[in-house]
């Protein structure tokens, strides 16, 4: 099977390489043959990804959640689980490694970050399907971190050196039951992989975190220190993190927008500076214009991902690769 590559509107380039690449199938395949192909070239694939950062494949016999699982499988990289993950996001399950992307409302805006790097346990890399292209938007937007923090670095080097040497601490609260009104309404049940407070509270001390219990019996928590700028493997720094996203987007019944994330120190984290990340994020992004059948493969370390409002149905699922 041949891949033509595709230049579409508002694609950016990154050090001559395309953001993203999309590889669009030339000629009809059986599902066999794509995963035969897959699995041959799994390595130069994920080769293309470090460069390019996104991949998104197009024409490819892909129709069902089934076919999905089976098309991730071929890459013969480790699963990460929905349940083993500490994700604010409420997710159902399709298969052990395919999920929904996230059950919030049409109308909810899911702002840019990088998945789960609010906690210390993180996938290095995603895979979306679109099962169902929506009627209007819903467009997954994309926006390379190497190339935000360059200009942060340009703009606000004094946030970015505090960003640096502090990290940064994420707050949220969680509900006692699943809440698919909100973007980040995992219970904390689900999301603790537990059924007791005293479960609850053994796995956030394990994990480091701080927290108290709401009267409502909502769990609020505090993480641990983590990482604002992430140096990859090839020295390369991004601004890896879910300031963007917490700071915009993390308001609902339980949690009050910016007031969830602090320096590592625990001092306040400038609105100004954030305001311009945020601007500068919106103007770095690709939103990919899904086609039903569509696969993306993004590199979790290096780009951040969101989602836009929509109308319609739309059925985009997740499956995510362990570091």
């Amino acid at each position: 099977m041949e891949y033509k590559e595709l230049t579409v509107e508002g694609q950016k380039q990154h050090q001559g390489a395309a953001f993203p690449l999309i590889l669009e199938a030339q000629q009809p395949a059986s599902l066999a043959a794509v995963l035969s192909e897959v699995k041959a070239q799994s390595v130069e694939l994920q080769s293309r990804l470090q460069s390019h950062g996104a991949i998104l494949f197009r024409g490819l016999p892909l129709t069902s959640d089934m076919d999905f699982d089976k098309f991730v499988t071929a890459f013969n990289l480790p699963n990460f689980t929905y349940s083993e993950s500490l994700s604010n996001a409420v997710r159902r399950n399709r298969t052990d490694r395919v999920f929904t992307a996230n059950e919030a409302p049409a109308d909810v805006s899911i702002y840019l970050h990088h998945e789960m790097a609010q906690t210390p346990i993180y996938p290095s890399k995603l895979f979306f399907f679109c099962e169902l292209a929506a009627g209007s938007g819903g467009a997954t937007p994309l926006c390379r971190s190497d190339m935000l923090l360059e200009r942060l670095i340009e703009s606000v080097p004094e946030f970015i050196a505090q960003c640096e040497a502090k990290g940064v601490r994420y707050t949220n609260t969680m509900p006692s039951s699943d809440d698919a009104a909100s973007g980040q309404g995992r219970s904390w049940r689900s999301t603790l992989s537990t059924q007791t407070t005293a479960g609850a509270e053994a796995r956030l001390a394990q994990l480091n975190y701080q927290w108290q219990w709401q009267g409502d019996e909502s769990l609020t928590v505090t993480s641990p220190v983590l990482p604002a700028v992430k140096e990859l493997g090839n020295g390369n720094k991004v601004f890896f993190n879910q300031l963007i996203a917490a700071f915009r987007g993390w308001k609902d019944r339980h949690n009050a927008m910016n007031k969830t994330i602090m320096f590592g120190d625990g001092t306040e984290i400038p609105a100004s500076a954030m305001a311009i990340a945020i601007e500068l994020a919106d103007e770095l992004s690709f939103d990919v214009p899904w086609q039903t059948g569509d696969v993306a493969l993004v590199d979790n370390y290096l780009v951040m991902h969101g989602r836009r409002p929509f109308q319609g149905e739309r059925r985009v699922l997740a499956s995510l690769v362990a570091a």
